[in-house]
């Protein structure tokens, strides 16, 4: 039988069968009735046509295998395929089933915004045994870390205007990719709680400017706000950005865990007279952001630029963002600061696990070093090239627990930048529609209709809530190692389970002494990339 035949001797029995009983069934029995007579002939009717119209359409009209073999009957698939990740969300993932984040950090994300009892009943979820699974030794002298330790200084020798930061603050996340509500709540939490605000690389809006949260202006390869319109640099448009009070550092960004040494495409139509007048573009045009910057090709080159832009913003720590790549590449990095004296007030390691509004799979999935490796690889190469104590490390990378945080601090960060967990705690309900622009919370949107369900001062009341229970869940977990100091975390207090054995960071990966990099003795995990390294190019 053919889908055509199929679908009209489905269709005529389903009219004849319902259409018999609605027309001949009355209040009173079987008996003839007109349809003004019972409602129920008119939809029955209605819908008996519409039936028919869908019908026809999937056999004539749609591209679809299954529509033309099962008309009407086949987008019941396509019907529940579309809510496929509510109902696993809601219904049968457990707590720890989910990614990016499971139920479990999840719930602990809001439980802490809404200051809820964030403990947990019953013991552990986790398999313990599984193959690398992280944990901590505690120690019998635990004991309490005051919360001043909870900030640091960044800049380094070269910087005229150090800033006292959080040891957590937000991740570079741009409006645009953001709504005004989004970007207002997050800034204002930042305001209010003390830590810093990345703006992502679309530049400073008026919503990263309302609350007077403190900034970290992010500069990505399109320049946005300190751009010509060929894209090139603009000195003068950036010293006027970088001298607002709000701004307190600058991040140029390379690459980012998401995407890394992948470009972007910013469509004419979302080019409004808004975002070009943020981003210094021009208006209705399609922008292009490159791949690589324009204004440096080598790693000296860098790190002229990083100089550049810290004398430009009067002196304020300067550094740059990148997902590590090849190894050799970062090390060329170091090789340029030993060779020029330029250094950076801070590096900002990006994992390959990082977020972003939209990414291709295979970069997302597959191109990246993840966030812990890397920032044990940055802290070991600075350190083996005696130039830990002249700059800060940044991680970023998934990051929603005071454990996440110790974790980074563990290997080698000094802070940690955290932005799904920072809009999780806005009310994000992770349903992956920031690439369709139709976020259900208003959050990952530009639709101005979405975003109005943000309440500013509700939600930066959450985020700060949410930057604080982190914050304290991570000073007593140092406490209950035996460390007033988070300084004294050191990657053996890190252990990782490799089969039957839980091995600390320094027995997994190899260590590297103060300056050991500079001499004969440099190890066989390093030495063929430190080798290869050269300061005057990649």
């Amino acid at each position: 039988m053919t889908p055509v035949v199929r679908f009209f001797w489905i269709t005529s029995l389903l009219w004849l069968a319902l259409g018999s009983f609605f027309t001949f069934y009355g209040p009173s029995g079987f008996t003839l009735i007109s349809a003004s007579e019972h409602v129920f002939s008119l939809i029955f009717l209605s819908a008996g046509i519409v039936f028919f119209a869908i019908g026809l359409h999937d056999i004539y009209v749609s591209d679809s295998n299954l529509r033309k073999n099962y008309p009407v009957f086949a987008n019941l698939r396509y019907l529940f395929e579309s809510i496929r990740p509510e109902i696993r969300q809601y219904f049968i993932a457990s707590n720890l089933e989910e990614a990016p984040f499971n139920r479990e950090a999840r719930d602990l994300i809001y439980r802490r915004a809404k200051k809820l009892n964030d403990t947990l009943p019953f013991g552990t979820e986790q398999d313990l045994m599984a193959d690398g699974y992280l944990t901590v030794f505690h120690s019998i002298k635990a004991t309490a870390v005051p919360h001043e330790k909870s900030r640091i200084m960044i800049g380094g020798e070269q910087c005229l205007k150090p800033y006292s930061a959080s040891l957590l603050n937000i991740s570079g996340m741009s409006f645009g990719a953001l709504s005004g509500n989004a970007i207002s709540a997050l800034n204002k939490a930042a305001k209010m709680g003390h830590f810093a605000h990345n703006t992502g690389e679309g530049s400073i809006s008026a919503h990263h400017k309302t609350h007077g949260g403190d900034l970290i202006w992010q500069i990505g390869t399109g320049y946005f706000g300190c751009r010509n319109l060929d894209g090139t640099f603009n000195d003068e448009a950036f010293k006027k950005n970088a001298s607002a009070d709000a701004v307190k550092m600058i991040e140029i960004k390379i690459s980012q865990g998401a995407k890394p040494s992948h470009g972007g495409v910013l469509p004419g139509p979302k080019v409004t007279q808004e975002i070009a007048d943020i981003r210094l573009v021009e208006v209705g045009k399609t922008v292009l952001s490159p791949a690589n910057h324009p204004e440096f090709s080598t790693p000296i080159g860098l790190l002229e630029f990083v100089k550049r832009l810290r004398d430009l913003s009067g002196g304020k720590p300067t550094g740059f963002k990148m997902c590590i790549g090849r190894k050799s590449e970062f090390m060329s990095i170091v090789k340029a600061m030993l060779s020029t004296g330029i250094y950076p007030d801070f590096i900002t390691i990006d994992g390959a696990e990082g977020g972003t509004g939209a990414a291709p799979v295979e970069f997302s999935n597959r191109i990246g070093m993840p966030c812990l490796e890397a920032t044990y690889f940055v802290n070991q190469v600075l350190t083996g090239a005696d130039l830990r104590s002249k700059l800060r490390i940044i991680s970023a990378g998934k990051t929603a627990t005071g454990f996440d945080l110790l974790t980074k601090i563990s290997l080698g960060a000094d802070a940690v930048n955290s932005a799904r967990a920072m809009m999780l705690a806005l009310g994000c309900v992770q349903s992956k529609s920031c690439n369709t622009n139709k976020c259900p919370t208003g959050i990952a949107t530009t639709d101005p209709a979405r975003a109005k369900g943000i309440n500013v001062e509700d939600k930066a009341k959450r985020v700060r809530n949410f930057h604080n229970g982190t914050i304290e869940a991570f000073l007593e977990i140092c406490g209950a190692i035996g460390y007033d100091d988070p300084e004294q975390l050191q990657p053996s207090d890190l252990f990782q389970r490799v089969g039957k054995d839980l091995k600390h960071f320094d027995q997994i990966h190899t260590p590297l002494s103060s300056g050991q990099l500079l001499t004969a003795s440099i190890p066989e995990a390093y030495a063929e990339d430190w080798h290869k390294a050269s300061a005057e190019s990649f």
